[in-house]
C-alpha cells in the first residue's frame, strides 16, 4: 500500500514540497521496475499488469513531467533571480542546466518505453525493455539525490521567505497533483 503524504498545498515550504515529490516519484518508478520484472518472468495476471501500466503512464505524464516543468518554469528561475551576481549566479545557472539536461534524459528514456506501456495499459501484449527501465529508474534516483543534496539546499540559502512564499503560489497545484497519485 502506498505511503500517505500530506498534500503539497499544506506544506508552507515549497522546497520541502519538491523534495516530497521526489519520494513519490521514486516510489512509482520502483513499481515500474517491478512491472518490467513481472513481464520478463511471465505468468503475471494480465488485468493486474494492465492496471499497473495505466497507473504508471498516467503518473508519469501528470506528476513527473509536471514536476520537471514546475522546476524549470518556477523554481530554477526564482533561484536564479535571487542569486547574488558572480560566482553564486554562475553556480545556480550551472546546476539548473545540469538538472534540466537530466530531465530531458529521463524523459527520453520514458519515450522509449512508453509505447510498450501504452499497449500494456490497453490489455495488449508488449515487451518492456528492462535495461531501459533500469536506466530510467537509476537516472531518476541519481537525479533526485543530486537535487536533494546540492540544488535544494543551495536554493534554501538563496531564497528568502518572501521568495519562497511567492514560489509556493506558483507550484501549489501541480505538486498537489503529483502527491495525489500516491
Amino acid at each position: 500500500m502506498a505511503e500517505q503524504h500530506e498534500p503539497a498545498s499544506s506544506i508552507a515550504d515549497p522546497l520541502r514540497a519538491f523534495s516530497r515529490s521526489h519520494a513519490g516519484i521514486l516510489f512509482r518508478l520502483e513499481q515500474l521496475r517491478e512491472l518490467a520484472t513481472k513481464l520478463a518472468q511471465g505468468g503475471a495476471e494480465r488485468r493486474a499488469l494492465r492496471a499497473r501500466a495505466q497507473e504508471i503512464v498516467a503518473f508519469f505524464h501528470e506528476a513527473v513531467i509536471g514536476h520537471h516543468a514546475e522546476e524549470e518554469d518556477s523554481l530554477f528561475p526564482a533561484v536564479a533571480r535571487s542569486a547574488a551576481a558572480g560566482d553564486e549566479a554562475a553556480l545556480v545557472a550551472s546546476l539548473a542546466a545540469r538538472l534540466t539536461r537530466e530531465h530531458r534524459q529521463i524523459e527520453d528514456d520514458w519515450k522509449t518505453i512508453e509505447p510498450a506501456l501504452a499497449r500494456l495499459s490497453r490489455g495488449r501484449g508488449a515487451e518492456l525493455d528492462a535495461g531501459i527501465v533500469a536506466r530510467l529508474c537509476d537516472r531518476y534516483a541519481a537525479h533526485a539525490q543530486f537535487e536533494e543534496s546540492g540544488y535544494l539546499p543551495l536554493a534554501a540559502k538563496i531564497l528568502d521567505a518572501d521568495d519562497q512564499a511567492s514560489l509556493a503560489l506558483h507550484v501549489r497545484h501541480s505538486l498537489d497533483r503529483a502527491l495525489g497519485f500516491l
